[in-house]
């Protein structure tokens, strides 16, 4: 039997053919940790979890990365509330969110890269994004612009006047 991938590009199921001979890389968006982890962190862990296993199992060395966002407006404000610091209270939530996951039976990820650090080299991102045109400032944000991406909305299947009518 051959795995079939949906390719979101192509809108086809296709043979999955890895990049590099006997070899996975899967990246997985990993957890925002301001709260505990629920049903939904549960379903997302375990379908990659089981796909991770079933590559193992077809003989591929795997390389599981899922990223841990530890800092962020959410995590900020809730541990302001609380008196302490952001990485404190986020690395509270991590331990229980991951022990969560071991009591499931969903293997742990290889890395688990923090949005903390990395944050030198969002900023660097950032104002490459900036200084090509795609990005403005706001208010004290940065802002993507989308108009200035010929590709934008490709993988969706959708151009920019469709998203924006569908705008609220």
């Amino acid at each position: 039997m051959t795995l079939q991938i949906y390719n979101s590009l192509t809108r086809k199921k296709e043979k999955f053919v890895p990049v590099e001979k006997d070899k996975v890389k899967m990246y997985i968006c990993g957890m925002t940790v301001y709260s505990d982890a629920h049903i939904g962190h549960a379903r997302t862990y375990l379908a990659f979890d089981v796909i991770r296993r079933y590559f193992e199992y077809k003989r591929y060395k795997v390389t599981y990365v899922q990223n841990i966002t530890d800092v962020d407006d959410k995590i900020i404000t809730a541990a302001n509330n609380e008196g302490i610091d952001a990485l404190e209270y986020s690395k509270r939530f991590t331990d229980r969110c991951l022990g969560d996951l071991d009591k499931l039976g969903i293997r742990r990820a290889d890395l688990y890269p923090k949005a903390s650090e990395t944050i030198p080299d969002m900023i660097k991102m950032t104002e490459k994004i900036i200084e090509k045109g795609y990005g403005y400032e706001a208010d004290g944000d940065v802002y993507f612009s989308v108009e200035k991406f010929d590709d934008y909305g490709k993988l969706s299947g959708q151009n920019i006047e469709e998203m924006k009518a569908g705008a609220r």
